[in-house]
């Protein structure tokens, strides 16, 4: 007896807000928000436990092309050829505008206080790629954070930043932050045609840097600089026939996936041991997939390694499973293209309650940066298919205590689309 056929799989909710399409999503503060950004330059940050705006700001005057986290730390890049770090806690949304760009799109909004801007290169489409400093010898402070150290700005690891070349489209540019330096340069390429930089991603471990960089003529290069030598290219391949769209390393560190303007998504080798050697011929990308649906972008793998996702020009987000690289859903709900996929952190030690204090941390949780506090003693989410949270300490938590851990503790996947909504999904 043929099984019954499933109705199709619908978002758990659709934040709608923007009045442009949304260029990029991520989770923030311990999952506690979610801040997504569109072409307009407007960056929002939602509460996930009540899906609605907690600040509202825009970031830049022309769109935005990429958004990550610092700690307590926001991090825009946008067209206006600007990347901000802005300081964001939870406390300081009390004072910022929460009325939504479709709804208020002309009046002058209150920022969050800017610590960092640097011009950058935005001719690329490319967003910049970041990564924690873990070299033994960093810069030393310079001025300006003996200053802001000084003001009881919080303390957080330092970190790399790359982006495409302030002059050459083709080259690499590496800073550091909080000092704000060019640490170094990856000139073009002299003896291939690759064309401009069109998606990064960057990882320091204690004695090297190493840094994937996807290309406009389909070219996907791994790059690797150890502390006392100048980069070397010790992985090259050419598994697509158009522009990367995307690109993301695994959290095992033992792989990075790039997807295209075509319709392959490639797994290509990643090492942190100096296993790969510095070789001038081209290799072979661990393995290939011809997924017969052009244009995916946005690609994400979830921090417990074991799915990553897309956003389709089709309008649909696909999940792929990261071991097989089968795709497992395909998630369709939006009628214009998708252009950027997020997935909440599933293997947290502490969830947030700063909310619930008045933006007064309270973890013990050094790792957190202060983005986060333990709810009602340890919690634990674990990574795996049968999703279970596991409380100690006093269970006598409010009903609004509990709505945040629900929110909190949940396999959320958010996706952005050109229709400036936001779907949420929750799987696995």
């Amino acid at each position: 007896m043929a099984s019954e056929r499933l109705p199709p799989a619908q978002p758990t909710y659709v934040l709608r807000g923007h009045a442009s399409q949304i260029h990029a999503v991520c989770f923030y503060s311990a999952n506690a928000r979610l801040l997504t950004a569109d072409a307009d330059g407007w960056v929002v940050s939602w509460s996930l436990a009540y899906k609605r705006p907690e600040a509202v700001w825009r970031a830049h005057g022309n769109a935005v092309l990429g958004l990550a986290t610092w700690g307590d730390r926001i991090i825009t890049h946008g067209r206006d050829n600007k990347l901000v770090i802005w300081q964001l806690t939870l406390a300081d949304e009390i004072s910022l505008d929460k009325s939504l760009p479709v709804n208020d799109p002309q009046s002058t909004r209150a920022q969050p206080w800017i610590l960092h801007m640097l011009d950058v290169n935005a001719l690329n489409f490319c967003a910049f790629a970041i990564c924690t400093d873990m070299r033994e010898n960093v810069p030393k402070p310079t001025a300006r954070e003996i200053v802001l150290k000084k003001e009881k700005i919080t303390e957080h690891d330092p970190i790399l930043i790359a982006l495409p070349h302030t002059l050459d489209s083709d080259g690499i540019d590496i800073f550091h932050f909080p000092s704000e330096t060019r640490l170094s340069t990856i000139p073009p390429e002299k003896t291939i045609k690759t064309g401009m930089v069109m998606a990064l991603a960057i990882h320091s471990t204690s004695t090297s840097i190493l840094i994937a960089a996807g290309y406009e003529s389909g070219h996907t290069f791994l790059y690797h600089r150890p502390t006392t030598s100048s980069w070397q290219k010790i992985y090259s391949s050419q598994p697509h026939s158009q522009p990367v769209l995307s690109l993301s390393i695994s959290p095992q560190l033992n792989y990075f996936l790039t997807s295209s303007a075509d319709a392959v998504i490639a797994k290509h080798p990643f090492s942190t041991n100096h296993s790969l050697h510095p070789s001038s011929e081209m290799n072979k990308p661990l393995k290939t997939i011809q997924t017969k649906h052009s244009g995916q972008q946005g690609l994400h793998i979830r921090s417990d390694g074991k799915v990553f996702s897309t956003a389709g020009w089709d309008s649909k987000v696909r999940v792929y499973s990261a071991k097989t690289m089968r795709e497992t859903a395909v998630l369709k709900w939006h009628r214009d293209g998708c252009f950027a996929t997020a997935f909440a952190e599933i293997s947290l030690k502490g969830i947030s309650t700063e909310e619930n204090n008045g933006g007064k941390s309270q973890s013990s949780d050094s790792s957190n940066n202060g983005t986060g506090t333990s709810l009602a003693g340890t919690l634990s989410v674990l990574p795996t298919s049968q999703s279970k949270v596991i409380m100690s300490g006093p269970m006598d938590m409010t009903v609004q205590q509990r709505r945040d851990l629900k929110a909190q503790s949940t396999h959320w996947l958010a996706a952005g689309s050109k229709d400036g909504r936001i779907s949420l999904w929750d799987i696995y």
